[in-house]
Formats: C-alpha cells, sequence, structure tokens
C-alpha cells in the first residue's frame, strides 16, 4: 500500500483540525464596511471635539485674566488702605512707582505700579505691560 501524503484541507472545515474556516467574502465586506463606519464615526467625533477645546482655552485665558484682575484690584485696595492711614506722608510728592508689597503679587502678570501725590491727593494705578486692564484708586487723605 502506497501511502499519500497528508492533505491540509483549504476552503472548508473539515472538523479534523481546530483552525476556523476561511471568512467567506460576504463576511470580508461585512467586516470592511464596520471599520469604515468606525472611521466616519471618529472622524464626526472629531471634528465635532475641536471646537469644544478651542473654547476651552479662551475660557481658560479669560478666567486666568479675571483672576489677575481681582489680585491686582485687592492688592491695590489693600495697599490704598495702609497709604490712607498715613503711610502717603513718607512719600514725596508728585509721580513714582510703587512697590507692591505681599505674596499675592508674584501672582500678577509683568506690569508696573505708580503712585501720585498731589497735595493730600492720593492716586494709585496698576498698569500691565501688555494688554489692558488699568487699575485705579484714589482717595483724598485725611
Amino acid at each position: 500500500m502506497v501511502s499519500q501524503p497528508y492533505k491540509i484541507p483549504i476552503g472548508r472545515h473539515s472538523g479534523k483540525s481546530n483552525c476556523p474556516a476561511p471568512l467567506a467574502a460576504r463576511q470580508i465586506r461585512q467586516r470592511g464596511s464596520l471599520i469604515v463606519e468606525i472611521l466616519v464615526a471618529i472622524s464626526i467625533l472629531g471634528v465635532a471635539a475641536l471646537p469644544l477645546m478651542s473654547s476651552h482655552v479662551f475660557v481658560q485665558k479669560h478666567l486666568r485674566a479675571s483672576y489677575q484682575h481681582a489680585v491686582a484690584m485687592e492688592m491695590l485696595d489693600g495697599e490704598m488702605e495702609i497709604l490712607l492711614a498715613g503711610e502717603w506722608r513718607e512719600f514725596p510728592q508728585g509721580h513714582q512707582n510703587y512697590r507692591l508689597q505681599g505674596d499675592a503679587a508674584k501672582n500678577l502678570p509683568p506690569g508696573r505700579a505708580t503712585l501720585t501725590i498731589n497735595g493730600r491727593h492720593v492716586r494709585l494705578e496698576w498698569t500691565p505691560d501688555r494688554g489692558h486692564g488699568k487699575i485705579v484708586r484714589e482717595a483724598d487723605a485725611r
């Protein structure tokens, strides 16, 4: 008896091996369609998310500017109270730079504070180097 070589079943599942049967052309097309649908869904989500990301950046910048403006107002209010309590007499008449005291000053963007004393009228002003947002406090000392 002549032994014949073992033939590996191709194209059909013979039940003798653990190999799955090859996919039919219809199943291949269905899987391809599913992949295309997933790619389209991901691209739609990506396009929808872009405006949300840009609005988040805008809100973040606006909140930072609002926080810095609030810090500057609080700093000037505190310094103005100190000046009006009698500290203004330590400064010469006229316009001069003023150094803001306190740890919160490091949260301010680059800028400068100026003090103007004209008689008993005291004016404290903070101006940022970039943009707008000048803050002014002025009062008449007693």
